[in-house]
């Protein structure tokens, strides 16, 4: 059994089957990524295992328990933390001020954005945020406003945003959107190097095949809403079902 257990889910909006029956089992400490061309239930998946929506049948099980009926912040607390496809900041605080706030929260259970008069001297707050900073690289940047960052140079904080709450699962929704080739690049040999040192099992979303190709161990592919395939990166590169949900070739 995974660390994570999707369980004959189904989403229907009006008549329309965003999920439908979906199965999903994510090992511990693995990257597995799912895939599919757009309306394929990719999101609407993502905002089940987070809590945004309640699937209309099935089960949804992290670690042996139910996630079905919690809220997103009751989900978060149990190790679960989520990098969205826009990068989600606090543009008004510094870098180490956003990875703080997580950081209290994760401590007291609840999120105060004027926190920092009581917790900015605390050396145990403070070093956490700095190591997660360290983790992605952006410790030389702890004092600039989060707004004056680029693209990936938010994606990062975001990340660290993140780590600093210690989740055994990290949600990532297409996090390389938006960013050139070098910046992709970089981000994935960043998401390796977290992988390897804190073990966090992964479940990646994303639309960009180099990205899926160099991290993932284990890949969904969906398809109108069902899982059409999950097998190896090696074996789904050529896999003929995939071929023709992504470019209308017959198998």
């Amino acid at each position: 059994m995974g660390i994570l257990e999707v369980k004959n889910v189904s989403k229907s909006f009006g008549g329309l089957k965003a999920l439908r029956d979906v199965n999903l089992s994510v090992a511990e400490h693995s990257v597995h990524a799912i895939i599919g061309p757009n309306g394929a239930g990719k999101s609407t998946l993502l905002n089940v295992l987070v809590g945004k929506l309640v699937p209309d049948t099935g089960s949804v099980m992290f670690d042996g328990q139910s996630l079905l009926g919690r809220k997103p912040y009751e989900i978060n607390q149990m190790g679960i933390s989520r990098v969205f496809q826009t990068p989600e900041i606090f543009g008004d605080l510094t870098v180490i001020e956003n990875v703080m706030i997580p950081c209290f929260a994760k401590r007291d259970g609840v999120f105060r954005m004027h926190a920092f008069e009581t917790v900015e001297n605390e050396a145990e707050i403070v070093a956490q945020a700095e190591a997660a900073l360290a983790d992605v690289g952006m410790l030389e940047r702890r004092d600039m406003h989060a707004a004056a960052l680029s693209r990936g140079d938010k994606r990062r904080l975001e990340l660290a945003m993140c780590l600093v709450q210690e989740p055994r699962l990290l949600l990532l929704d297409e996090p390389t959107a938006g960013m050139a080739r070098a910046d992709t690049n970089r981000t994935i040999e960043l998401l390796r190097q977290i992988h390897a040192k804190r073990d966090i099992t992964m479940v990646i979303i994303e639309h960009d095949m180099h990205v899926v190709f160099s991290l993932a161990q284990r890949i969904t592919v969906l398809a109108q809403g069902a899982p059409l395939v999950e097998d190896t990166p090696e074996n789904i590169k050529g896999h003929p079902k995939v071929r023709e949900a992504y470019l209308g070739e017959a198998a």
